[in-house]
């Protein structure tokens, strides 16, 4: 089969609701991102995003609530304690953050996160759930970035009114972190017979990954009945391990991102791109990120915007590549 009808084939599963197996991802996977078969591709998973989502876009709003060193010392984190990048600790206050996410919510974000550190208090996160609830009003959904809790913490979260979760078995987890996979795929359990959604990218991508690695991991997600996929590139931060080895380019992140909404089928219709490339936004990403505050992929804690980009340039970047732009129900 030619590239051509293979791609057309990985289409009209996705508009018929079939979600891909493995040796296809791969195989779309192995499409040079260079070629004009890479083109196709991205054009059939915006064909695909189109259908899915009714050709509505969204913005999460991400918060990272405090800015501390973490004795797990990722390769790719800043936040690593041996990597001594954080020099001076700080945590937002609750009502920093409810001014923010009211903020965020005003301009039509239909996701806010709250994004811990590892080992940031449960209880004053639910505490913290609550007392957002009670300030601010609006139709947007509350996701949690957090560490590992069980079927019990999963209620609670569910019962402070949070949707969503936000969690991952990421790639090489276990050598390029410091977590046991079988940790990070007993959270996802837990969230799987809650009543949160899941959202899990495949993250962080860098040059070094096989496309078996981003396939599996993928896979991870929608065997735990995520809802919201897609990919994350990794960002080389000078003084971790991973500093020398180069970002994605922007071609290879827009092919990941086409991959996973093909991929999914009808079961994750939001498929997002991180750091936000207006080409992925071309290929089949329907969800883009702005954040502030604590960022792993950076150093210091953002008084503004990431990179300064923001709920007008993610409107933009939407209207651009043909999408309306949603805030919620």
């Amino acid at each position: 089969m030619s590239n051509t009808d293979f791609i057309m084939d990985a289409k009209e599963r996705a508009l018929n609701g079939q979600k891909l197996d493995r040796e296809s991802i791969i195989g779309l996977l192995e499409i040079d991102p260079d070629s004009r078969d890479a083109e196709l591709l991205g054009k059939a998973a915006r064909e695909v995003a189109g259908y899915v989502t009714g050709n509505r876009a969204s913005v999460w709003a991400s918060i990272g609530v405090d800015y501390r060193k973490c004795a797990m010392s990722c390769n790719f984190c800043s936040f690593g304690q041996k990597w001594g990048l954080v020099e001076q600790e700080s945590e937002r206050s609750t009502e920093e953050i409810i001014g923010l996410i009211d903020n965020f919510v005003s301009r039509g974000a239909r996701w806010v996160t709250l994004r811990t550190t590892q080992f940031y208090g449960f209880d004053k996160l639910i505490q913290l759930i609550r007392d957002i609830r009670s300030s601010v009003s609006g139709d947007y959904e509350i996701v949690v970035n957090t560490g590992e809790f069980d079927d019990e913490k999963a209620m609670t979260l569910a019962d402070a009114r949070a949707q969503m979760v936000y969690h991952t078995l990421r790639l090489r987890e276990g050598t390029d972190t410091k977590f046991k996979p079988e940790e990070r795929l007993a959270t996802l359990g837990c969230v799987k017979l809650s009543p949160l959604g899941l959202a899990h990218l495949v993250e962080p991508v860098g040059i070094e990954h096989t496309n078996e690695e981003i396939a599996d991991v993928f896979m991870k997600g929608m065997e735990h009945n995520a809802i919201l996929s897609g990919v994350m590139a990794r960002v080389p931060l000078p003084g971790t391990p991973l500093a020398d080895r180069a970002q994605i380019s922007e071609k290879r992140l827009a092919q990941i991102v086409a991959v996973t909404r093909l991929a999914s089928g009808h079961q994750a219709p939001n498929i997002c791109v991180h750091p936000p490339s207006p080409l992925a936004i071309q290929w089949g990403a329907n969800i883009v990120v702005v954040e502030t505050g604590a960022i792993p992929r950076d150093t210091g804690d953002c008084d503004r915007e990431w990179h300064e980009f923001d709920m007008n340039t993610a409107k933009d970047r939407f209207t651009s590549a043909g999408y309306t732009f949603f805030s919620g129900e």
